[in-house]
């Protein structure tokens, strides 16, 4: 069990409170068991959770669609566990779900996580994306300051000659200046 999965189990651990479901759920070897826990009714989030985290680490697809409601939670402890096992997952399905929730203008407060995976993923969708949401986070006294720097490295690290506009932008913004100096500075060459 890796580091990111140990701290994933015992967080939820400490949500289940002890219950019995907890370590059937953690022991279960069988992908289909884990997979009903997703579609039976009154399930508790964690299960839920749990289920979908480690079907996605296996690379089961009935995960794609729970991690990616878990991508757009209001924790940012599931949002990151559910970024973590959809990047594991693989499914071609992820990049799209990505960009449409980095881009939704009403969920912008949870974009941080989508945004990330689009930088991991490096997908065609990513760098598009990128830009857009990073765009709309250049007005001035926008509270999304986290959102816009992880897009301005996502950027910076993907080093995508599109981004270059957006990211002379942002360099004119004391809060991204840096960030998007050193961005700028990993794009080719013109």
């Amino acid at each position: 069990m890796d580091e990111q999965s140990r701290t994933v189990t015992e967080r939820i651990r400490r949500e289940a409170g002890g219950t019995p479901a907890f370590d059937r759920l953690v022991a279960a070897d069988d992908r289909d068991a884990l997979a009903r826990v997703l579609t039976a009714a009154e399930q508790p989030l964690w299960a839920r959770e749990l289920a979908a985290y480690r079907l996605g680490l296996a690379g089961d697809s009935r995960a794609f669609e729970s991690l990616v409601l878990l991508l757009n939670h209001r924790d940012p402890d599931r949002c990151a566990a559910a970024a973590h096992a959809l990047a594991a997952l693989g499914d071609p399905r992820t990049a799209r779900a990505a960009a449409a929730l980095a881009t939704n203008e009403l969920r912008v407060a949870y974009a941080l996580h989508p945004v990330r995976l689009l930088t991991r993923l490096r997908a065609p969708e990513s760098v598009p994306a990128l830009i857009a949401t990073l765009r709309r986070r250049l007005v001035p006294h926008d509270p999304y300051r986290k959102v816009a720097l992880a897009c301005v490295e996502g950027l910076g690290s993907l080093a995508d000659p599109r981004a270059r506009e957006v990211l002379t932008e942002a360099a004119a913004h004391p809060r991204l200046a840096m960030a998007a100096a050193a961005a700028l500075a990993r794009l080719p060459a013109v």
